[in-house]
């Protein structure tokens, strides 16, 4: 299945005119303009804390910026400042910041030796459930999670909104990539309530998409 087709599914599936999305790790913006054309009323929020991926991002999404907020700030387990290891790589992917993450790099470096991390940078974090109280959204229709290994700081930080989040849309690696990455079985013990709708395997990785069984 191509992304577009992944992205034409998931649309379906909100059966909304308007939905609220959160794009979280958005990077530039590539998969919020493709809801957008698929669905020109939905909510947007998109959150990334690369300066280099955010700066592309409201390059690429100038068209677009009076229908989608940024926020430059990492979502995670806990309020305040964190590490971000942003990556990049030589030759004629220089510009790579598709890997940074807040975790440490661990299998990444062997799986991808292509890319490298460069020294942290330190950027704000916020829980979701504090994000989303103080933005008055209570009801979510989809999370498109792209956090690079950092699924399970998202979710303990987020549990409230999760239970009124309807689907979710996230990678997963069973080779932790990332120091502490959770596998697939464990990133769904940590979301009960949730069944897997499909599943877009790439050998150990991959990307799952789920449904509140709860909503």
């Amino acid at each position: 299945m191509s992304s577009l087709e992944v992205h034409r599914q998931i649309v379906s599936l909100l059966q909304k005119p308007n939905p609220v999305i959160l794009d979280i790790g958005c990077n530039d913006g590539t998969d919020t303009r493709r809801f957008l054309r698929l669905c020109p009323k939905a909510q947007l929020y998109c959150f990334e804390p690369d300066p280099r991926a955010a700066a592309r991002f409201k390059k690429y999404m100038r068209l677009y910026l009076d229908k989608v907020r940024l926020f430059e700030i990492a979502i995670s387990n806990r309020n305040g400042r964190i590490d971000f290891h942003p990556s990049n790589a030589d030759g004629s992917a220089k510009e790579w910041d598709q890997s940074g993450s807040i975790r440490r790099p661990k299998n990444h470096l062997v799986e991808h030796d292509w890319v490298r991390f460069d020294r942290p940078i330190s950027v704000e974090t916020r829980k979701l459930d504090d994000w989303c109280s103080e933005a008055n959204l209570n009801k979510i229709d989809f999370i498109w999670m792209d956090v690079q290994g950092a699924e399970s700081d998202v979710i303990a930080g987020g549990r409230q909104t999760l239970s009124n989040t309807r689907f979710i849309y996230t990678e997963y690696s069973d080779h932790e990539l990332y120091e502490g990455q959770l596998s697939l079985p464990a990133i769904l013990d940590l979301l009960p309530s949730f069944e897997l709708v499909t599943r877009y395997p790439r050998g150990v990785e991959g990307d799952v998409l789920l449904r509140n069984t709860s909503l």
